[in-house]
């Protein structure tokens, strides 16, 4: 795993926005889609990768000329309702909005030879829809400021404390258990259908650590309910300037580039990923949108799409022996 670090700091350096060429525009505008759009989220609604899957489809509706509508398909780490866009037409109508758990579960299911469908085979990437840091937390009743003490408190409980994430083969399942076995103390997993329901678990008590993108969980963190105690991406997060990286802390392993962003299902026209990647990009240009996302704490994306596939594929390579090392699984 000696080279995440350079592969994280090469993504974070790849320009965010990638305006669309002239040649591309044109063939973008050859595709006009002739019904709404569905944009699939994998997760209930609330989260962080629900939130910017609706501001996208408001301004994607405006532009479009048809409706873009956000429809939630949660469960199984986000694999129930990925898999309903692998099977889609490959028309453009309809979307999937994902986020870095698409790369670990990818990695779990293959490992455990029960993966219904591939990202590389099955989907074709559009655009980085944002760049969200994902943050570690614990309940603000936790004495507790850095992985360390976290560390530390766990193996002093008389029962091990409890971990959520969004299901089995989840980025923060797989961040868990990286940690647990890299700083040596004890978690139970308790996983979630998404980020929104882990986050009210956690502010109720009824588990001390967890992750969650910065977005969903800034409003908590400033509010004094909950601590965060890390950053995943491998600089500290602009809203948090004073939350250390995990590698800042000795935790190399459980450094990963957050993001969320657009895939087609695979055989989808050139011709309609191009007007799609154009579309998006506009978007996340586009200020009010741009801000509102800034906002949350997290950067517009708009990137091209030969940008993101090599970003997501990247990030599935350095998943798959990390997960074979910890022996998960998606049950």
């Amino acid at each position: 795993m000696l080279s995440r670090r350079s592969l994280s700091l090469a993504l974070l350096a790849t320009p965010a926005v990638v305006p669309a060429l002239a040649p591309g525009r044109a063939r973008a505008q050859a595709w006009t889609p002739t019904g709404p759009i569905r944009i699939i989220v994998p997760f209930p609604a609330g989260g962080t990768t629900d939130i910017l899957a609706r501001l996208y489809a408001q301004r994607l509706t405006e532009t479009m000329g048809v409706s873009v509508v956000v429809e939630n398909r949660g469960g199984a780490g986000g694999s129930i309702g990925s898999d309903v866009v692998a099977k889609a037409a490959p028309d453009g109508q309809t979307l999937l909005f994902h986020n870095l758990t698409f790369s670990t579960t990818t990695a779990a299911l293959e490992f455990a030879n029960r993966a219904p469908h591939s990202i590389e085979r099955d989907f074709a990437p559009i655009s980085m829809g944002a760049n969200v840091p994902m943050m570690l937390l614990v309940h603000r009743d936790v004495p507790a400021r850095t992985i360390t003490e976290f560390a530390t408190w766990a193996r002093a409980q008389p029962t091990p404390p409890f971990y959520g994430s969004t299901g089995p083969g989840s980025t923060m399942n797989l961040m868990g258990e990286v940690l647990k076995r890299d700083g040596n103390f004890p978690m139970e997993h308790v996983p979630f259908r998404g980020a929104a329901p882990l986050v009210q678990d956690m502010l109720a008590g009824r588990i001390q650590f967890g992750g969650d993108q910065l977005s969903s969980s800034l409003t908590h963190i400033r509010g004094g309910a909950l601590r965060p105690i890390g950053t995943l991406a491998a600089t500290r997060a602009g809203a948090l300037p004073d939350v250390p990286t995990v590698r800042e802390q000795g935790f190399p392993n459980a450094e990963m580039l957050g993001w969320n962003g657009f895939f087609a299902p695979a055989r989808t026209p050139e011709a309609v990923l191009v007007r799609l990647q154009a579309e998006i990009a506009a978007a996340a240009r586009h200020p009010p949108l741009a801000a509102r996302i800034q906002e949350l704490g997290a950067e517009p994306g708009g990137n091209s799409s030969a940008e993101f596939t090599q970003q997501v594929h990247a990030q599935i390579a350095a998943m798959r022996p990390l997960v074979q090392s910890l022996q998960m699984r998606v049950e």
